[in-house]
């Protein structure tokens, strides 16, 4: 099926709640990556987030904005729905905004870790109170990165929306139309020329329709790897499935499962961003990002998310460092290497522009 299927709310009923963050939390800031997004699926403008969401068979239009301080954080929800919403499904809504933006996690223990580097120690210090937000269900974060994979994020993000507006459901609220996002069902039974046409390769449309089976029979369980505790474990489970590389799984375990200790080092736009912040000169490669990262302990996708926002936001490298690569990194590089001549074997950087794809 290749047409969006269509919910129309004729008189919506509006829930609404307070959340209350661990701070130190930013909400402004957490909410910052989503401002260039989709206005009928997922955006952050003047101060609203907004973005639809699935409960259980509730489509929900989400509305949040911030009531507090940093250090005194408080949420207020808007959750708009065809019908009344049940004390259950209530639940459920707190329990997965709570899991969206990481309302539960504590900074301290990463601001922590990073003291002994002072690159990131800086980039702390500018973007207090910034929380990685992850996607609401496993099978979108995965989806998302088998689109990313090899092409620029302009590119990729225009598939997107073209995949949500032809696959998803339709809300209609006061008027506005929002789309939600497809579900492993709609993903299946779709057909190959109609994946196509929404900008994606023939390999691409292959991998995303055989995930979606997988997932839509039963065969593959995405939840499952909430409870895992190993990356490694969870990366090579994902990597014997066909479209899943490296560089999917990486960003599969940050964005849909919040896996911190997870980093992409083959991310070409992660490597451009550490080689601009830690003032290398020339390209960065993935050795050089998996180097760096080793400082930030069992936070590395955290540090590698807090570049990606410090670019976004326009914050500029230290002046006053101007020899920081050299002073921090390469010659304990050498001496790394003459004492130990190891550590983890870095993986096969990418051609493209968004990381490697699977060789298959």
């Amino acid at each position: 099926m290749d047409m969006a299927t269509a919910t129309i709310v004729k008189k919506p009923v509006t829930h609404r709640m307070t959340l209350t963050p661990v701070p130190p939390f930013d909400f402004d800031l957490s909410a910052s990556i989503f401002s260039r997004g989709d206005p009928q699926f997922r955006t952050y403008d003047d101060g609203v987030f907004r973005q639809t969401l699935r409960l259980n068979d509730a489509a929900v239009l989400l509305k949040i904005t911030s009531a507090g301080t940093t250090d005194e954080p408080r949420l207020k929800v808007e959750l708009t729905s065809p019908l009344e919403l049940t004390r259950k499904e209530l639940q459920d809504a707190r329990r997965l905004i709570t899991r969206m933006f990481n309302l539960d996690m504590d900074l301290r223990p990463f601001y922590r870790a990073v003291k002994g580097d002072p690159v990131m120690s800086r980039l702390v210090k500018n973007l207090y109170g910034l929380k990685s937000p992850v996607t609401p269900t496993v099978f979108e974060a995965l989806i998302d990165s088998i689109i990313e994979q090899q092409i620029s994020l302009i590119a990729a993000r225009s598939m997107q929306v073209k995949l949500i507006r032809k696959f998803g459901e339709k809300l209609l609220v006061a008027g506005e139309t929002y789309y939600l996002f497809p579900t492993p069902d709609a993903l299946a039974s779709a057909s190959l020329r109609g994946l196509q046409e929404c900008g994606l390769s023939g390999r691409k449309t292959e991998y995303i329709k055989g995930i979606s089976m997988l997932v839509s029979t039963g065969q593959l369980d995405l939840d499952k790897f909430e409870s895992y505790d190993d990356i490694d474990e969870i990366r090579e489970e994902l990597k014997t499935i066909r479209g899943i590389g490296d560089w999917t799984a990486e960003m599969t375990m940050i964005r849909g499962l919040h896996k911190m200790d997870s980093i992409p080092a083959d991310d070409i736009g992660l490597q451009a961003k550490l080689a601009h912040f830690y003032r290398k000169e020339g390209r960065a490669t993935s050795e050089d990002l998996l180097q760096v990262a080793r400082k930030w302990g069992q936070y590395r996708g955290l540090g590698g998310f807090y570049m990606i926002v410090a670019h976004h936001v326009g914050l500029e490298p230290e002046p006053s460092w101007p020899g920081v690569w050299e002073e921090l990194y390469t010659a304990g590089a050498s001496r790394g290497r003459r004492a130990a001549g190891g550590g983890r074997k870095p993986r096969q950087g990418s051609s493209g522009s968004r990381g490697a794809g699977p060789k298959r």
